[in-house]
């Protein structure tokens, strides 16, 4: 009952600990939120030029059209749209900038007939791609009740269905605009390309020691993609003055990269469901995304195929990717149920559900002209929960290995090591005798040892002063021998240790430090009385056989054994070979 009581006390303490940071990090972000926006409707001020346009595509011309509501089919390569409108004679003219979203199309923007702008031409001439996103165009001073006129020539196929908004901005506020109005993808994009690279930097030095982190090497690449597409998906990129066809490549290079170490990270889950057609589709997917990752890019580096072309092909693969990565963390949630694959699978709904939002967003914009919803980040913030949920479950999964790591490791030292003296035992030492054996010419030296007057002391002082004794004697073994080799009790009151040498000065130097030591020991502890009989014999090339060694020295130190209970004395010279 008692227990009961203290583990219902714990999960409400872990269930208010959770809420409370929930609620911390939301007000939080609440807080800086309103502090980053708090003056932008005071500088979000502009000049719609939403009406009033005469739009000529190719053949077809419209008058007096509002940009809102004007929808026309996709464009191909090769479409011009020409646009011209008068701005407002009450303007005031000082410090304005036009700012233009394009996608897939050079611009010539003329005033009264004079240029003042013009982008892309020369990449199309030369068969590059353009790119898309905002197109800042500085304003002359004199504007007012002029013929604005914009020139378009598509440079892609079904790039778009509709005219974006144009507006005017003051110039020294524009790019404040752009990032407030931006702010989710902003800090997320940043806050993923950070975190990414620090971890990336960090496992890449701690995979020099072991190659379990790897799956966390995934998931730093994966966030650094996915941080970088966000950052240029979302025009963030161009306060650096980015070129639009360099923000543009960037943004198609990541998000093509990006499915590679998601799929790498996946691997342990597909091989854990033990099921060869689950695996055959991975390794198809895997290598179909490097082919098609590889060769997309192939082909905008010379310019055969732009990466705008192949973009609909790239997101029907990454479309099967996630819902192959749903149904295999689905089967392994029914076969362990283990928390893991619960965070792992509600972190692949979240971004399935984000990322469909998206394309639904970005197909229905591009063909249809109609913009579902103002909303920016979506995508963003269902890979932050993804990547979060990633590095839970991994945290959890590389917690639950190390337990069991530690656990096999103690059974390990257990099965090898003797309880009392915390040495190895007699089956390590038989077993380091085989690893002995199957060496072509070792050099070695079996040494053995029996504790004298155990059983004296034992009955006369306790069994405890008995394991003082025992343990006093494998201290002064291991002292001056486990340097040289190893040392192991057999049982009771003997010992052997095996050094990785047959010189005979060495030898018996290690002899000389390992008398010292009794000689010590006995001073250190009063009225312990150590004594220890000892032989040894060493390999030689008439004999290698450990075995054969074995018994010659444990021979010798029977019979140093009997000499020392002849003479009465602590420790005679020994026999050796």
């Amino acid at each position: 009952m008692k227990i009961r009581k203290k583990l219902t006390r714990k999960n409400v303490l872990k269930t208010a600990f959770i809420i409370y940071a929930l609620l911390s990090v939301y007000f939080t972000t609440r807080f800086i939120d309103s502090m980053l926006s708090s003056e932008y409707s005071a500088i979000s001020h502009y000049i719609s030029l939403d009406d009033g346009w005469d739009i000529t595509i190719n053949e077809d011309r419209w008058q007096n059209v509002s940009l809102d509501a004007f929808r026309f089919p996709p464009v191909s390569k090769g479409d011009t749209i020409t646009m011209e409108r008068t701005f407002a004679a009450d303007t005031d003219c000082t410090g304005h900038a036009l700012l233009l979203q394009i996608k897939q199309a050079a611009v010539t923007v003329s005033i009264d007939g004079e240029e003042i702008h013009r982008y892309g031409w020369d990449r199309i001439e030369r068969n590059k791609t353009v790119g898309s996103g905002y197109l800042p165009v500085d304003l002359p001073n004199d504007y007012a009740s002029k013929k604005l006129t914009l020139h378009f020539t598509v440079s892609e196929d079904k790039a778009f269905s509709r005219i974006e908004p144009v507006c005017i901005h003051e110039w020294k506020n524009l790019y404040r605009i752009i990032l407030t109005e931006n702010r989710v993808p902003l800090f997320l994009g940043c806050f993923l390309t950070i975190f990414g690279l620090v971890a990336c930097c960090i496992t890449l030095i701690a995979m020099m020691f072991s190659g379990k982190y790897s799956r966390i090497l995934c998931v730093s690449l994966f966030s650094v993609c996915i941080g970088m597409w966000s950052l240029c998906y979302y025009n963030v990129l161009l306060i650096f003055s980015m070129p639009l066809y360099t923000m543009s490549l960037l943004e198609y290079i990541m998000l093509y990269l990006t499915p590679i170490p998601l799929l790498i990270y996946m691997r342990d889950d597909v091989l854990a469901l033990n099921r060869p057609l689950m695996y055959t589709i991975y390794k198809i997917l895997l290598t179909a995304q490097i082919f098609a990752t590889a060769l997309f890019l192939g082909l905008h580096t010379v310019d055969l195929v732009h990466c705008a072309a192949t973009l609909k092909y790239m997101q029907l693969l990454i479309v099967c990717h996630l819902i192959f990565s749903v149904t295999v963390e689905f089967m392994n949630l029914r076969i362990t149920r283990q928390i893991v694959h619960r965070l792992f699978l509600i972190g692949m709904l979240v971004l399935s559900g984000c990322v469909g939002y998206d394309l639904v967003f970005y197909y229905v914009h591009r063909y249809f002209g109609i913009a579902i919803s103002s909303t920016k980040g979506i995508a963003s913030v269902g890979l932050v929960i993804f990547i979060s949920m990633l590095l839970t479950s991994f945290y959890i999964d590389m917690t639950r290995k190390m337990m069991q790591e530690k656990e096999r490791d103690f059974l390990l030292k257990s099965a090898y090591t003797d309880e009392l003296t915390q040495i190895h035992n007699r089956r390590y030492c038989m077993e380091y005798m085989t690893r002995v054996k199957e060496m072509e010419n070792p050099d070695y030296t079996v040494f053995c040892f029996d504790l004298n007057n155990l059983k004296t002391t034992n009955d006369t002082y306790g069994h405890a002063q008995g394991d003082i004794l025992i343990r006093s004697a494998a201290d002064v073994i291991v002292n001056a021998f486990e340097p040289h080799g190893i040392v192991a009790r057999m049982g009771g009151d003997e010992f052997i240790a095996i050094t990785e040498t047959n010189k005979a000065e060495e030898i018996s130097a290690i002899v000389a430090e390992f008398q010292d030591n009794i000689a010590q020991k006995n001073v250190e502890i009063p009225d312990l009385h150590l004594s220890i009989a000892y032989g040894y014999a060493s390999c030689s090339p008439k004999e290698y056989n450990i075995e054969k060694i074995y018994q010659i020295a444990d021979d010798r130190m029977y019979k140093n054994k009997q000499a020392m209970k002849k003479s009465g004395t602590s420790a005679p010279d020994s026999e050796h070979a």
